[in-house]
């Protein structure tokens, strides 16, 4: 926290915040350190267990600037915003002054220390994902190089250690390198130097946090939008296939199926929405093109940015948006969503099943990019999309009953668990949370640290083989 309280320092504002946070953080920290130390073994289990618990301790110590200096003084509210921020949700709960009178003018209300404050959550909260992917998916049978092509050897935590700890730092290295070049982009584009960093940490992780109410709309240039359109396309993508791009094997990228299918996706998407904004506004521009190519990638890659209120778009363009929350971009990336990868599997799998019925003792392999899906992947995808699909259904029919439209509920509902932000309806890109009942932004809180954790690693804490 030193470093939002050096730019709250260079700003003239209140310092001692962060301080005090700091010194919290640090006190309860140490002591769970001490209390822990003499335990040099940790199973499978305790990694599940620390993952999530990291999580949400990380969350409850973002929230503490927020509510101990005041700028959100319901702790609920606190919570919700840096578990927005930890999970790289960025969905927010400022902006309107009926409920935080102390912010009239929301979002550019804030001191310059926490709007940094919010973007750095994000940023921490991407690199966390990198270490998850690489050392706790693989644990879990979900990750590693049958799935998200991750450099991880194998399930086994002895030797994997050396390899996480190598692999991280490759990983992050990218990621910081991703993150200065935006920075330096933004910075010769005109945008204020402050703004430039809270927007490069926001959108590597796929965040979204802007330091305007308008988002990225507010500078109207088509330079900005173009330079975030590229960042948030490269976080999208797996970032094993960057370390390989870097290292010289460019080609890399061109020769992983999930690659062309999530280029694709973003083509073809993009001029679908184009072609509905434009036809019904009679309208054919360059503006257009450029908010639709932006919203497709920034929605699909979960970063939830916005240029345009797509609220006001034409229905199938609309759809197309909701459409999109349930993909996310690659495995492997800091994306949310179900991956695409995930997705080419079911498809697949339907395939599979479809042949097997003229074809009943035939055996018929799932192949990836040429490589052989074993069965306990296949089943394990299967899984996650139940529990996807159980889990949105069971949250949007809870936020009916706190008297919040269909629409609303659905796009709430995906936007929580897939970590996209805006949603649609009284949670469109130019409205926020704030109005939703407490008990229903624990809800939402909750679905963002399922969507963020891949749901089996926080459900596992929950079943009886973990307890016995």
């Amino acid at each position: 926290m030193l470093i939002p309280a050096s730019i709250a320092y260079l700003y003239g504002e209140i310092v001692y915040t962060f301080l005090i946070c700091s010194t919290i953080c640090v006190t309860i920290g140490l002591t769970g350190w001490f209390f822990t130390k003499k335990f040099d073994k940790l199973t499978n289990k305790d990694g599940f267990a620390i993952v999530t618990v990291a999580w949400v301790l990380t969350a409850i110590a973002g929230s503490l600037p927020f509510y101990i200096g005041g700028h959100i003084p319901n702790f609920t509210d606190a919570f919700f915003e840096s578990m927005s921020g930890v999970t790289t949700t960025g969905a927010t709960i400022i902006g309107n002054p009926l409920t935080l009178p102390n912010l009239p003018y929301g979002i550019e209300s804030l001191p310059h220390g926490i709007l940094f404050w919010r973007s750095f959550l994000q940023w921490i909260g991407g690199m966390g994902i990198i270490v998850f992917y690489i050392a706790i998916l693989p644990l879990l049978g979900v990750g590693g190089v049958q799935l998200f092509k991750a450099e991880v050897p194998g399930p086994v935590a002895d030797k994997i250690r050396p390899r996480v700890r190598e692999t991280a730092k490759i990983l992050w290295m990218v990621y910081l390198g991703f993150t200065a070049a935006q920075f330096l982009l933004l910075l010769i584009s005109g945008m204020p130097w402050l703004d430039s960093i809270c927007h490069a940490l926001a959108t590597m992780p796929t965040g979204g946090f802007s330091t305007k109410n308008a988002s990225i709309g507010y500078y109207d240039s088509a330079a900005i939008q173009y330079i975030i359109i590229l960042f948030m396309f490269l976080a999208g993508i797996n970032f094993s296939l960057h370390f390989h791009a870097i290292t010289g094997k460019v080609n890399t990228y061109f020769r992983d199926k999930e690659f062309l299918t999530y280029f694709g996706i973003i083509i073809v998407v993009g001029l679908l929405i184009f072609s509905s904004i434009s036809a019904a506004g009679n309208e054919w521009s360059e503006k257009h093109f450029r908010e639709s190519l932006f919203q497709t990638v920034a929605i699909l890659t979960s970063t939830g940015y916005s240029t345009a209120d797509y609220e006001l778009w034409a229905y199938f363009a609309q759809f197309m948006i909701l459409f999109m929350m349930f993909m996310g971009g690659m495995g492997g990336s800091t994306t949310g969503g179900m991956k695409i990868v995930r997705i080419m599997l079911l498809f697949k799998y339907a395939a599979k099943e479809t042949r097997r019925m003229l074809h009943t003792k035939a055996i018929i392999p799932i192949r990836i990019g040429g490589r052989y899906i074993s069965e306990d992947v296949i089943r394990n995808t299967l899984g996650f999309f139940l529990f996807y699909i159980s889990i949105f259904t069971f949250t949007t029919m809870v936020l009916t009953t706190m008297n919040i439209d269909l629409k609303s509920a659905i796009g709430a509902s995906a936007s929580a668990i897939g970590n996209i932000g805006p949603a649609l309806g009284e949670f469109g890109p130019t409205d926020n949370y704030a109005m939703l009942p407490d008990i229903g932004k624990w809800l939402l809180s909750f679905c963002m640290l399922l969507g963020r954790l891949e749901i089996f690693t926080v459900m596992v804490l929950f079943s009886r083989t973990f307890r016995d």
